[in-house]
């Protein structure tokens, strides 16, 4: 292998470069107005997310004494805090520009963001009526001078540091004017932008802050104060689920502990307004205990811009995207027995292009089905209100066998999936709680129904998650099939959960962690082979992220063999596509538009005989090696074709693509064949399918 100091991209720095991608967006004109703020929304909700996750792991790692240099891709522990810092305070930078452009294009549509020292007379009444109605009763406000510690701010919550600088005492003999800091927290309960009335053809709206500034007397009448200032100031700590060993508490008891000791765990980013006073940042920093490892990031007036994802539409459906209505697939009605046509042939799902409905409609049948005996599924993340989980409770009641093997560490769902976790063990449903040691991340739904005098299974397999309401935004392959050879298998995954001392062996499946690695390998020495033979060879793949190393490094050994690689990933790539001698035969896209692009696909091209595969697995350390992820080759000619022709469609996209190159600058991808908006034009191709 060719060593070199361009070798990988360090997978923190390539994240931080796929949320300058989502931070194009914003900046778009081509964007709808309102779309452009909710991208924002999406750039800071991504941010916080980053550092609560994987700025807190280094941090980790420098706090342990340890350089971190043969994880982190030789750059060490202390040096990529600091270059994340670097790179997060330019982005913020930009960030603010971009939304005071937005806010400018928002005047010229008659929409006015005010804050306090513009509110007229006539909105002045409608304000405090509506601070004294909805906002005082549940603010929360401290007085910091006279409490013997600093409180515990809440992760990411926003808060307003007030300075009040009271009025000398007519009896004091000192010229000291007493200082007093006092904390406000940002309700969660209440919208953060407050429509006001409309004036004509105007609107406007207060950003729930500057409402609050606006009421400070009213919040601090008891101080006698000469001048009062507020600022906004943020944290986000660490959310490593640190697990209980205490052999007397159930799995479900432990994540609930963990989860709630996250809410106390070591902050690592400090965000602050920038134009605070010395003073009161000095006074919050040293009652706070900020650390030379923290994250301190100097931001604008405004923190939790991820609230700009729901900003509010003000019924201005020409700033904002055209909502398309989900397209039905060919020859699969909802109406009738989805079993029957699923026994005839594989069908794939492709949403949002298409109705998340067919998975609800398959669950629903198999619940009220009088010849279904057991369902199985995997569940990982689910919708609020999930008809998912209805449907699963539905068959119970319908004295059906229902096994569930939810996922308690699904990041941040902690919460959700415990709660659904009760409710389906209440109504009857058999629970499995993972594998020790690893995440079940799979997306695998199987159903065993008698016909006859012999068990027929149905099933499908995803790439994302059963989860209707992300279904409307994420781009996912969902495949329906009775393959007898691959449902056989998938029991076998269901028996794992059960019996992880039990390692199965697959014909059909590619599953983690025991094979999904030597078995992609496998597949890119079948390719090598097929170039040194002067064969035609190639590797097509679009996937979330791209950080193993070891993957990295065998397709790199495929270039240098002579096979052509194609690659979409959204996210983070630590590969270098385009350097000579090292990876010259290897080039790498990324797409970021209106759906957020989430599906896993891998086409070999096995000498003319291409083999096409889908899978819940991304080629990071953690989906190869931790996780227990499954993919499905596709055996069924016309689904395989319409996996080409999505794959092509997407590699065409002359638009929204950005390419991955050794200068990371995510330049647009430009050149003179036809325009192409490969979401668009999906939507489009399978339209156009239905109407053939």
């Amino acid at each position: 292998m060719i060593k070199s100091k361009n070798q990988y991209i360090n997978r923190e720095i390539s994240w931080l470069s796929f949320n300058e991608r989502v931070l194009q967006e914003s900046a778009d004109k081509n964007v709808p107005l309102i779309e452009r703020l909710r991208f924002l929304g999406i750039f800071s909700n991504n941010l916080d997310e980053f550092f609560k996750v994987r700025y807190a792991t280094v941090k980790r790692i420098v706090e342990a004494g340890r350089t971190g240099k043969s994880v982190l891709g030789g750059e060490t522990a202390k040096d990529l805090l600091e270059e994340i810092t670097e790179i997060v305070i330019k982005q913020q930078t930009k960030s603010l520009k971009i939304l005071s452009d937005i806010e400018k294009e928002l005047e010229t549509q008659n929409i006015f963001l005010i804050n306090e020292k513009k509110i007229t007379e006539s909105q002045c009444a409608f304000i405090k009526n509506y601070f004294i109605e909805k906002v005082s009763p549940v603010l929360m406000t401290i007085i910091l001078n006279d409490l013997a510690g600093f409180p515990m701010l809440k992760d990411t919550a926003a808060y307003l540091a007030v300075k009040l600088i009271l009025k000398k005492q007519p009896d004091s003999k000192s010229n000291f004017k007493e200082k007093r800091y006092a904390l406000i927290e940002i309700p969660k309960g209440i919208d953060r932008f407050v429509v006001l009335p409309k004036e004509g053809d105007k609107n406007y709206i207060i950003i729930l802050d500057d409402l609050i500034r606006y009421c400070l007397g009213s919040i601090f009448n008891m101080f006698d104060y000469e001048s009062i200032s507020a600022h906004m100031i943020k944290i986000t700590r660490d959310a490593e689920l640190d697990m209980d060993n205490d052999l007397s508490k159930s799995f479900i008891e432990k994540i609930s502990s963990s989860v709630e000791h996250r809410k106390i765990s070591d902050p690592v980013r400090f965000v602050y307004d920038k134009s605070i006073g010395k003073d009161t940042l000095d006074f919050l920093k040293d009652k706070m205990d900020i650390e030379d490892t923290d994250s301190v990031i100097p931001g604008g007036r405004y923190h939790n811009r991820r609230d700009y994802m729901g900003f509010p539409s003000l019924g201005r459906n020409d700033l904002m995207y055209d909502k398309i209505s989900p397209l039905p697939i060919k020859g699969i009605s909802l109406e009738g027995s989805l079993f029957e046509r699923i026994a005839e042939k594989d069908f794939l799902q492709y949403t949002p292009y298409q109705t998340f409905s067919y998975i609800i409609k398959f669950l629903r049948e198999a619940a009220l089905d009088p010849k279904v005996r057991n369902i199985k599924i995997t569940v990982y993340r689910l919708a609020d209100n999930s008809q998912v989980a209805a449907s699963l409770i539905n068959a119970v009641k319908n004295g059906k066998h229902v096994t569930v093997q939810i996922e308690l560490q699904a990041r941040f769902d902690e919460q959700a999936n415990i709660e659904y976790a009760e409710q389906l063990q209440a109504e009857g449903v058999k629970l499995i709680f993972g594998v020790r040691g690893l995440k079940v991340h799979s997306k695998i739904c199987l159903v065993e129904r008698e016909e006859g005098a012999h068990i027929k299974r149905y099933g499908f397999i995803s790439t994302g998650n059963f989860n209707e309401s992300t279904a409307r935004i994420y781009t996912d392959y969902t495949l329906f099939t009775a393959h007898d050879g691959v449902l056989k298998e998938l029991n076998k995954v269901f028996d794992f959960f059960e019996t992880t001392y039990k390692i199965n062996k697959y014909k059909h499946l590619i599953v983690s962690p025991h094979y999904t690695k030597n078995v992609f390998k496998k597949l890119i020495d079948r390719e090598i082979q097929n170039a040194k033979a002067g064969k035609e060879a190639y590797i097509k793949i679009k996937m979330n992220s791209f950080t193993s190393y070891k993957m990295v490094d065998k397709l790199y050994e495929a270039s240098r063999a002579g096979v052509k690689i194609q690659l979409i990933i959204r996210g983070i790539c630590c590969l270098v596509p385009g350097v000579k001698g090292m990876s010259e035969n290897i080039e790498a896209i990324s797409i970021v538009d209106k759906f957020l692009e989430h599906p896993r696909v891998f086409i070999f091209g096995n000498d003319g005989n291409s083999k096409v595969y889908i899978s819940s697995a991304d080629w990071m350390t953690r989906n190869l090696d931790y996780r227990v992820e499954v993919g499905v080759p596709i055996y069924d000619a016309d689904v395989k074709q319409e996996l080409l022709d999505t794959f092509d469609i997407s590699w065409r996209d002359n638009v929204k693509a950005r390419m991955f190159s050794e200068r990371h600058d995510n330049a647009y991808r430009k050149n003179n064949n036809p325009k192409v908006r490969s979401q668009f034009a999906t939507y489009d191709y399978y339209l156009n399918k239905l109407n053939s």
